[in-house]
């Protein structure tokens, strides 16, 4: 299946089981982008939690997939990986205001529905094609000054161990290891449902302005990133300047006002835009102040369309919030090493949360992510580059991304790493689920 079957066979809303077997798939599979074949020796899709269990009891190693949308070996193994695509459970729970959702369900899967009950979330990640167990694995993230990333929205999960037995995590069950469970990287098990919280439904519109000159975020970082609901700064890291300022912002009745033509100098502008100058807005969501429900809004990229450019490779390292500009003026000093290889920067504020393993784990994050070409030779070249610039402001990368960061300098990033090694030791004591990333990063 080629990508554009795959975002298109994901859109469709499919609650309950999808007919396959247990079974291996016929071929090798890539990631979302092609750039990383796994090494699986066989890829397993049960279609019940049982069979789950089954699954894990008869594999001594083994990794959860889910819509592949990791750009490196996070979610790899020799052994099996077991696929969750087929457990597509999906129930709104009125009484405590939350839903719970099979491994499989994508946030484009479940918006929607949540949407027509008169619910939504409090977040999105800029694409809506990936599935909420892996991003909420992996702390992804959407933006916002107020907003945490996806897995703050976590209530509760339930994880298959790897004796087969299930486990559920939640803040009355399992309260203190709640905290190091929910951004897990598949290291305690497979996650077959998850919990999240819901908000009342709303309405957004968002609006772009061109070409906002750095100098203003050296005492007005907060505020540019606080002036909407979610906010996000492309840049290709030419001219000391923002080439594009997306604002996302609820509707207020009877208090929304109209988009000032400018925006700390910046334009107003007049058309819909891609991040990519030179690409069509057609596979963005709409701009220019028009209405929306919130699911419709919160991603850059629709979900029946190829988001983004295409083949590409992903990177991105979060960096405290207080020490933001500085760190944008680190990066830009590499602007001519950077730009022959990208596509594109995006700049995102992420508040803090309490999970161990988060990169916003108890600090407000900016993230400074690239979008590259796909020429991983070039980027691996110029990713230590990045991260020695980027030092001296305890970058920490995102779990499912491009990275070269020394492991001893990665582990000395998360605080609680020793409590979450204890943790999956108490669950996983013969390492069935970890694989060669990470070995490398943590326990090197």
């Amino acid at each position: 299946m080629d990508k554009r079957e795959f975002l298109k066979t994901s859109a469709a809303i499919l609650v309950g089981g999808i007919a396959s077997n247990l079974m291996s798939a016929e071929e090798p599979l890539t990631n979302w982008s092609g750039n990383y074949r796994y090494h699986a020796a066989r890829v397993l899709f049960p279609n019940s939690v049982k069979e789950v269990q089954e699954a894990v009891k008869s594999s001594k190693k083994l990794k959860g997939l889910g819509s592949r949308h990791s750009f490196n070996s996070i979610a790899d193994t020799t052994g099996d990986q077991i696929s969750v695509k087929n457990l597509r459970e999906l129930k709104i729970d009125k009484a405590s205001g939350t839903v719970t959702i099979g491994g499989g369900l994508r946030y484009g899967d479940i918006a929607p529905y949540l949407d027509q009950h008169g619910y939504a979330l409090h977040n999105l990640a800029s694409l809506p094609h990936i599935t909420v167990v892996g991003a909420c694995d992996t702390a992804t993230h959407g933006s916002g000054v107020k907003n945490g990333n996806l897995s703050t929205a976590v209530r509760a999960l339930e994880v298959v161990t790897p004796n087969g037995e299930i486990v559920k995590f939640s803040e009355e069950q399992n309260a203190s290891a709640f905290p190091g469970a929910v951004v897990g990287l598949g290291a305690l098990g497979i996650v077959t449902n998850i919990t999240l919280h819901l908000l009342p439904t709303f309405q957004m519109r968002q609006a772009v302005y061109e070409n906002l000159s750095f100098d203003h975020l050296e005492h007005h970082l907060e505020e540019i990133f606080a002036s909407g609901y979610s906010v996000s700064l492309f840049t290709d890291w030419q001219n000391h300047r923002a080439t594009q300022v997306w604002i996302k912002e609820k509707i207020d009745p009877g208090k929304t006002k109209p988009y000032p033509p400018e925006f700390y100098g910046a334009k107003l502008a007049t058309r819909k835009l891609h991040p990519l100058a030179g690409h069509s807005a057609e596979n963005c969501t709409d701009q220019q102040g028009i209405p929306g429900p919130w699911y419709e809004r919160m991603p850059h990229f629709r979900m029946n369309f190829t988001p983004s450019s295409g083949a590409e490779l992903q990177s991105e390292f979060f960096v405290p919030r207080d020490k933001g500009y500085q760190a944008i003026l680190a990066v830009e000093k590499l602007r001519d090493q950077i730009t022959p290889h990208l596509f594109i920067t995006e700049l995102r504020a992420i508040a803090a949360d309490n999970f161990w393993m988060s990169p916003c784990h108890q600090r407000d994050a900016l993230a400074i992510h690239f979008t590259w070409k796909p020429e991983w030779p070039a980027v691996k070249n110029v990713l230590p580059v990045i991260e020695q610039a980027l030092a001296p402001f305890d970058p920490r990368p995102h779990w499912a991304k491009l990275f070269t960061m020394a492991p001893e300098k990665l582990q000395a990033q998360y605080p609680k790493l020793a409590d979450f090694k204890k943790l999956v030791a108490q669950y996983d004591p013969e390492a069935r689920f970890r694989n060669e990333f990470l070995e490398h990063n943590l326990y090197t």
